[in-house]
């Protein structure tokens, strides 16, 4: 008889995970039509990541501020970034009829229950980073 391993529980756990999340996709469909790919694909891009992380660490951002943290991203990305994440509803965008016009974004609840998931994996990141960077280098040789 085998003994079965914590490593193999989690293992069988992930793999069962994997199955209700795929197991009811249409294989006919062509990949470009999977529902996850979709979703994570716009909220988790490294720019979207940034945005939400920066969000959860300052409650209340306006956006060249947000354009000042997120070193590296353009306006327009920003722009496209901030009207995507809105429209999925994990940020607020509060305008006032202000002159010049004063715009403010900030996390709904949705937006922190995912910055929660997004905090688990930057631990996992952090924990693991050199890790990673020395099978990079061994890698690399």
């Amino acid at each position: 008889m085998e003994i079965e391993t914590v490593t193999d529980n989690q293992k069988l756990r992930v793999a069962k995970k994997i199955e209700k999340m795929f197991g009811h996709i249409d294989p006919k469909l062509p990949p470009e039509m999977c529902p996850i790919r979709d979703i994570m694909a716009l909220a988790s891009d490294k720019w979207s990541i940034l945005i939400l992380l920066y969000l959860g660490y300052f409650p209340t951002l306006r956006f060249n501020r947000l354009k000042k943290k997120v070193y590296g991203i353009s306006s327009k990305i920003l722009s496209e970034r901030l009207k995507t994440l809105e429209a999925d509803g994990y940020i607020l965008r509060k305008m006032y009829p202000e002159v010049p016009i004063r715009v403010e974004y900030n996390l709904t609840d949705f937006g922190h229950s995912y910055l929660q998931k997004l905090l688990d994996l930057t631990e996992w990141v952090q924990k693991y980073s050199e890790t990673i960077l020395a099978n990079r280098s061994k890698f690399a040789k």
